[in-house]
């Protein structure tokens, strides 16, 4: 890994987790010595954040974290809608047969991990895998690339709403793959525009509390 890939990797994960507090301008100088790095590798890996909508840059001004408020986060779910209901119109054409019966399979065996005491990291990690692997059944990887990105920065406040969702079940997900294995594109893609759409409405309300653990915690940076 190059200088700039292992701070980009680093900030990125700072970012997504909102280390910086929303809409505060980075220190640069702070910054690289808390990751090790001198000026030119940082600022490379803070322009390919800004491109990838981790954060902005304001001539003038500088570098600063993305906000954190209910039109952002609805904005990320609509792209997702729109990534994912294309993905599994895709998958519903190009998949083979096997590798629908696999991805029903693996929801079978993550049940009781959902049905567990499996926290909300762990929870959203499972939800995420399964999402990317429809997407990977679209066999195309310019949607894949926009979903990852999507799901990093739309964690930081599923993660906060999962932990009030204690008993959580995969039937949402069966009922995607049940479309999905009868080869309906328009039955699968309206699942999953529904499932998606309830998750939106969730995670909008969780917004506040995303706000409130912020601004009582203490940050890296």
């Amino acid at each position: 890994m190059s200088s700039v890939d292992r701070v980009y990797s680093e900030v990125r994960a700072m970012a997504a987790a909102f280390e910086f507090k929303p809409d505060e301008r980075i220190n640069e100088l702070r910054l690289a010595k808390f990751v090790g790095t001198s000026r030119t590798p940082l600022r490379e890996a803070l322009n390919r954040l800004v491109a990838e909508g981790f954060l902005t840059y304001r001539n003038g001004q500088g570098f600063f974290c993305r906000s954190l408020e209910p039109g952002g986060i609805m904005n990320l779910y609509e792209a997702r809608i729109a990534v994912e209901c294309e993905g599994i119109r895709l998958a519903s054409e190009r998949a083979e047969d096997v590798e629908i019966t696999a991805l029903r399979s693996y929801l079978h065996w993550i049940e009781p991990i959902y049905r567990g005491d499996a926290g909300p990291e762990k929870l959203v990690e499972l939800d995420e895998e399964f999402h990317l692997k429809i997407i990977r059944l679209s066999a195309n990887s310019e949607l894949e690339r926009m979903l990852v990105n999507l799901n990093a920065r739309s964690r930081f406040v599923r993660r906060i709403d999962m932990e009030k969702r204690r008993a959580i079940t995969p039937a949402d997900h069966l009922a995607i793959v049940r479309a999905l294995s009868i080869r309906d594109p328009a039955a699968a893609t309206e699942r999953m525009r529904q499932h998606i759409t309830r998750r939106r409405e969730e995670a909008l309300a969780a917004v506040r509390n995303a706000f409130s653990r912020l601004y009582v915690s203490q940050g890296a940076m």
